[in-house]
């Protein structure tokens, strides 16, 4: 697969809903068949992914306080709580304050599915769906599918095993992959639009849902699905999330439609 000619650019304004002036725009090419090892009900194991467009760089704390600022409902302490639990934004000064253990460039954690999923839709976005984040997250610095490479799944391991508890560096700090992005591996995990989908059973296979993604179970998976393992990681850790939750390393990056787009 060729890697397509890299177009940037920022988000047009939305009055109101107009994001970050800094936000940027990479166009990810579809793929009609982008394999996976999760399962549609009638068993194939690829799924069709259209041309999307994705963040380069997770939502930041200044991108989601401009949100906040302009929508209290979404404010820690104003937030239902059927929507976030009581970590949301614990990190933050106050509801309108960063403070220290928030510095304005890091990536925003602490946010919940819900509050994740506003956030996208106040700048006329959505969440990437799992398939569309993993095939933009199967890119290296060179090319656009890199998973057949060992040394480039250890490299994503090695940072699955470091502890959490450091500060989070700013975003865009490493090397942008061939389409322009930055951080899906190395930085935080982050909030998918069908992250409910991921259900860590073979028996979920049978459930009467026919659009439902499953993940195909343990003693389904082929060798190759092994040597992947660290997308069997985020699928256990998206697997383990209800909607209101937070986590001190869960972040999220919007995504939205190409008209027009065609696998």
């Amino acid at each position: 697969m060729l890697a397509l000619p890299l177009v940037l650019y920022a988000l047009p304004a939305l009055g109101h809903a107009a994001a970050d002036a800094e936000a940027q725009w990479a166009r990810i090419p579809g793929d009609a068949a982008f394999a996976t090892v999760l399962r549609y009900e009638d068993g194939d194991g690829t799924v069709a992914v259209r041309p999307f467009e994705l963040m380069t760089r997770p939502v930041t704390n200044a991108d989601f306080l401009a949100f906040v600022t302009r929508r209290p409902e979404w404010r820690r302490g104003d937030v239902a709580p059927v929507f976030a639990e009581a970590r949301y934004l614990e990190h933050w000064g106050g509801p309108l304050r960063l403070g220290a253990q928030a510095r304005p460039r890091q990536p925003v954690t602490h946010v919940s599915w819900f509050a994740a999923s506003a956030y996208c839709e106040s700048i006329g976005a959505r969440l990437p769906t799992w398939a569309e984040w993993e095939l933009a997250a199967a890119a290296d610095e060179t090319r656009p599918d890199a998973r057949d490479d060992p040394a480039w799944r250890e490299r994503i391991l090695g940072w699955y095993s470091k502890p959490s508890s450091d500060a989070l560096p700013d975003v865009g700090q490493g090397t942008a992959d061939v389409h322009g992005i930055h951080d899906l591996h190395g930085l935080v995990w982050e909030w998918v639009e069908d992250y409910a989908a991921m259900l860590v059973s073979a028996d979920n296979r049978q459930q009467s849902d026919p659009d439902r993604l499953q993940f195909c179970g343990a003693g389904a998976l082929s060798t190759e699905d092994r040597g992947n393992y660290p997308v069997l990681m985020r699928i256990a850790m998206l697997s383990a999330l209800e909607a209101d939750d937070t986590t001190a390393n869960l972040g999220f990056r919007c995504a939205r439609d190409i008209e027009g787009g065609a696998p």
